[in-house]
């Protein structure tokens, strides 16, 4: 009785370990992954303490009249970073808004004052959505497929359409440089974030995809873009905003 009793307790002891496991493994998945995604901090707060990739935006906030916005007002922020600022400035010789200045013999940008405040905040705006939106509250956008997985548009701030959607990735299984089987729509989901430069041909899209998601301050969500791949102005070129600056410099 004693040795049944003694091997019964044991059972036990490992079936409550899997049982603690499995309940931590669900949290796991709740939760999006050990690291927390939540920020105790306003969103330009959260932006402040990444001056890396944030330290010009944070500026360009501020200069737009925006601040009090970012700190008060709740919303979806599609982050531009750093970087995507200076492909857009650029420099005589390398292309981007200065080069376009200095051949139309206007004067070059020297620092992010020099464009006026409101092109700073039509442009910012496109970016800010109203509502707290997770990855997991939009919907399935295939770009191939756009009749069946459309994703959805939404009008930011600033009034201008956007399509946004979650890429279902596919897993591909490989035998050396060969494909051998694809595991359709079963791999990793990445957020979009797709421009319309002419709205009666909405299936005309630029695409940026954002690199980080779900990042959550206490008045909003944060989805960073990646600055690989995007332009501030949502636009390859940029167009929108070198054409605002030109005219207001003439």
């Amino acid at each position: 009785m004693k040795k049944l009793f003694k091997t019964e307790y044991i059972a036990l002891f490992f079936m409550s370990l899997f049982f603690l496991g499995a309940c931590n493994k669900d949290d796991y998945y709740e939760d999006g992954g050990l690291a927390k995604a939540e920020f105790d901090g306003t969103i330009i707060q959260y932006l402040e303490t990444k001056p890396v990739l944030f330290d010009t935006i944070v500026q360009i906030i501020k200069l737009a009249g925006l601040e009090n916005d970012f700190k008060t007002k709740e919303f979806t922020f599609f982050a531009p970073s750093d970087p995507d600022i200076k492909q857009l400035i650029g420099t005589v010789g390398k292309g981007g808004l200065n080069e376009v200045l200095f051949f139309n013999g206007l004067d070059t940008i020297q620092k992010l004052s020099d464009i006026d405040s409101l092109i700073w905040r039509k442009h910012l705006l496109k970016y800010m959505f109203k509502g707290k939106n997770k990855l997991a509250d939009y919907p399935q956008v295939d770009f191939q497929l756009l009749g069946t997985y459309p994703g959805q548009n939404y009008v930011s701030m600033s009034g201008a359409v956007s399509k946004i959607g979650v890429v279902f990735n596919d897993i591909i299984q490989m035998s050396g440089s060969t494909e051998v089987a694809r595991l359709k729509y079963k791999g990793y989901r990445q957020l979009f974030l797709s421009y319309m430069p002419d709205y009666g041909n909405p299936d005309n899209l630029l695409r940026y995809p954002v690199s980080t998601s779900d990042i959550q301050p206490t008045n909003g969500v944060i989805h960073v873009l990646n600055y690989n791949l995007t332009y501030f102005g949502l636009n390859l070129a940029s167009i929108d905003v070198i054409q605002d600056v030109i005219q207001s410099k003439r």
